[in-house]
């Protein structure tokens, strides 16, 4: 299953954020074990190395965009999926980026924290939980064949 990472979850990862960094780290390991393909959408990447080097500094912040490339791959942001994005009429562009850079991904999936911001998407829009629910139950189905 190829899955969009939205910017949220990967920040749960990257700070430790509790209560959500342990799901989201779980499918984090996932994608390492080749039991999910996981992407970002590039503006995501922008948007992480900028708080990091905030927060951590500029060759800190390097570090931790290099680790997660090495995970992650990245859903492109072309002018054909910023103009999709702008005929979706989502309430928040930079969402309606995500959503059309992962079509263009061909993600089965977005998984974000915030599925209110995803309310007109034509993807599943998924939780870290739901997700891993999911991966498990696919799991159970598997072992029962």
């Amino acid at each position: 299953m190829k899955v969009l990472f939205d910017t949220n979850v990967v920040l749960d990862v990257l700070l430790a954020r509790e209560p959500h960094a342990a799901s989201a780290a779980q499918l984090f390991a996932l994608v390492e074990r080749g039991e999910m393909q996981g992407c970002v959408c590039a503006t995501t990447v922008t948007t992480i190395h900028y708080l990091a080097a905030r927060a951590v500094g500029p060759k800190a912040a390097h570090k931790h965009v290099r680790q997660l490339l090495s995970l992650l791959d990245v859903a492109s942001v072309s002018g054909e999926v910023v103009t999709s994005a702008l005929d979706l009429g989502f309430p928040d562009f930079e969402d309606a980026v995500v959503h059309e850079a992962a079509r263009a991904f061909s993600a089965a999936a977005i998984v974000t924290r915030n599925a209110k911001d995803f309310t007109k998407a034509s993807l599943p829009i998924l939780s870290p939980v739901e997700l891993l629910a999911a991966v498990a139950a696919g799991s159970e189905h598997d072992k029962r064949r």
